[in-house]
């Protein structure tokens, strides 16, 4: 499956923005989707992911109350909205892909990544 993220850009301490992952050559239904992110000079990690029926979510803690994933398997797609933005979310975020059964949280467990879009929040 291929993977296209969009949506980035900057926003003000306080802002929102929906990110959207556009997932194509696959059966998108049969995939849990997560969300990562890398910040300038640190490490990748976890932001969030959503199980292919869309019932199940989950979070890292400091983006909950503030991120919610969705998807639309009918279109294909899933959206990151992100409201109460901090300069510590800046950073380029990735969507990833798995029909494994691995932990959501882990990169490893996701085979497919779309190419990173950045997200940066000025204060």
């Amino acid at each position: 499956v291929q993977l296209q993220a969009s949506g980035g850009g900057l926003v003000q301490t306080g802002g929102s923005l929906r990110l959207s992952c556009a997932a194509s050559g696959g059966t998108f239904s049969m995939y849990d989707m997560g969300w990562f992110r890398q910040a300038p000079g640190k490490e990748r990690e976890f932001v969030g992911a959503i199980r292919r029926s869309g019932i199940m979510t989950y979070y890292a803690d400091f983006v909950k109350g503030r991120f919610i994933i969705s998807r639309d398997n009918a279109k294909n797609t899933v959206s990151l909205q992100m409201s109460s933005l901090k300069p510590e979310d800046t950073a380029v975020y990735y969507c990833a892909a798995t029909n494994s059964l691995g932990r959501l949280s882990v990169e490893s467990t996701y085979p497919y990544w779309g190419q990173g879009t950045l997200v940066t929040v000025s204060s």
